[in-house]
This record gives structure tokens, C-alpha cells and sequence, in this order.
């Protein structure tokens, strides 16, 4: 049973019109439309090879749709973030846990420009507002899993953008953390941004995320997410993944 996405009860922030996305002879994601509101919080959840990822490195700009468009209001379209999944960034260089966060403000003062002593105040502000206050001088690789991620979640402080894309953010942290960084979520939907979240874990889904957009390859269901995450779309999602585990 496929769950067609609900209308829409604010602006569109990201559309998607008949998207492919693959890349060579492999499609990722077939046909897919819909709408992730202004505002809205969204998880993103499906098998694994159902075209998570694949769809947050569109949305990002970092793939071109093969066919289809992805349209972002362009009201919003130069205020993106996006954190991608851990593996993806290399973090293991000398840089201290300001400076990382610090790079989050780049996009407004360019890179070769220096912080004011009230861009130095919010970075300690959102050290601080991530329990990593006193920590500004670590370097970077000597950080915990969690408390880099931590520090990747006051990046996007810094960034201060309307949407904001992340992929499986909880992966490999501690249940503190992740429990703190839910909060933090929670705290930007609460402020209008539009949050669209790759995860995993579905009783977090139904628990914390009003939203859900199931992927298999295609989209499955999207819309509410108690309705979407029902035994019937999640087995439909099984098995068009061939084997993969929601």
C-alpha cells in the first residue's frame, strides 16, 4: 500500500517532481515526488541501499537528478546545511573544536575573514549550548565519537540555516548524546527551520519525528508518521529492497 504525501500546509521548502537519481548504469531512486514543508520535520527512513543518502546528496546539490527536478524555494535555496554521515568527513587533522565550529559562520564572513569578538561569544555560546563548553581548544582528533558530533551540531548552530539536511546523525553515539542532540532538533523545528533526517531507529521516528518519508528504491509512503511506518508499507519496503532490513 502506497501512502501518497498529505497536502501540503505551508510553502513548499523542497519539491520533488518525477526525480531519478543514480549515477552510470545504477538508479537509486525512481520517479519520486513530493513536498517537505516549510517548518516541517521530516525523517527519512527505508532499507538499507533504498536511496537515503543518495536523495540527501541531491537535495544538497552535491548529485544532479538524472531525469525530474528537485525545486527549492528559492527564498530559502542559499540557506541550506547539510551534515552528511560521519564516514564522509574526515576529521582527523589538526584543527581545534573552535575552529571547527567557527567554519559553521564561513558562508556569512567568507573564509580568509576573522571572527568579531561577538562571532568568538557564538562560539562559545553554541559550545556551550552542546555540553562542550571548555573544550574550544581540543583538537578536534582527540574528540569522542559523540562529542565530535557534538561539535558538528554547533557547526550548524553557527551556520544558522532554514533547512537543514542531516544523515544519520545518531549513528555510533552514545544514547546521552543522541538524547541531547533530539533536543537540539527539536529546538530548531521549534524555531520554523525545516528539518529533513536520515535515520534508522523507527520507534524514534514515531516517537519524535511527525514526519516520514519511506524510501525503497521509490517512495513507499510520505506523510504522517504513524501511518506511513504501518506493517504493510514496511513490508512493502522489504521487499522491493531485496533483502534489506528496515
Amino acid at each position: 500500500m502506497v501512502v501518497s504525501p498529505a497536502p501540503a500546509a505551508a510553502p513548499p521548502a523542497i519539491e520533488l517532481q518525477r526525480v531519478w537519481l543514480g549515477w552510470r548504469d545504477r538508479i537509486a531512486v525512481r520517479d519520486a515526488s513530493g513536498v517537505f514543508s516549510r517548518g516541517s520535520l521530516t525523517a527519512v527512513v527505508g532499507p538499507n541501499g533504498a536511496g537515503k543518502s543518495t536523495l540527501i546528496k541531491a537535495m544538497a546539490g552535491r548529485l544532479s537528478p538524472a531525469r525530474g527536478r528537485i525545486r527549492i524555494d528559492p527564498e530559502i535555496a542559499g540557506d541550506l546545511a547539510c551534515l552528511p554521515q560521519s564516514a564522509e568527513l574526515d576529521l582527523d587533522f589538526p584543527v581545534s573544536t573552535f575552529d571547527l565550529v567557527a567554519m559553521g559562520a564561513w558562508h556569512r564572513l567568507g573564509a580568509w575573514r576573522g571572527l568579531s569578538a561577538e562571532g568568538r561569544d557564538a562560539v562559545e555560546a553554541a559550545l556551550q549550548a552542546v555540553g562542550l563548553a571548555g573544550l574550544g581548544r581540543r583538537s578536534v582528533d582527540t574528540l569522542s565519537g559523540g562529542q565530535r558530533q557534538r561539535a558538528l551540531f554547533a557547526r550548524l548552530m553557527l551556520r544558522d540555516a532554514q533547512v537543514i539536511l542531516l544523515d544519520e546523525p545518531f549513528a555510533a553515539v552514545d544514547r546521552a548524546t543522541t538524547e541531547d542532540l533530539l533536543a537540539l532538533l527539536h529546538q530548531w523545528h521549534g524555531e520554523g527551520r525545516t528539518l529533513i533526517v536520515v535515520l534508522h531507529d523507527l520507534d524514534m521516528v514515531r516517537a519524535y519525528f511527525p514526519q516520514a518519508l519511506l524510501l525503497a528504491g521509490q517512495v513507499v509512503g510520505w506523510g504522517d508518521s504513524g501511518q506511513v511506518l504501518c506493517a504493510a508499507n514496511l513490508h512493502l519496503a522489504r521487499h522491493l529492497c531485496a533483502g534489506g532490513a528496515v
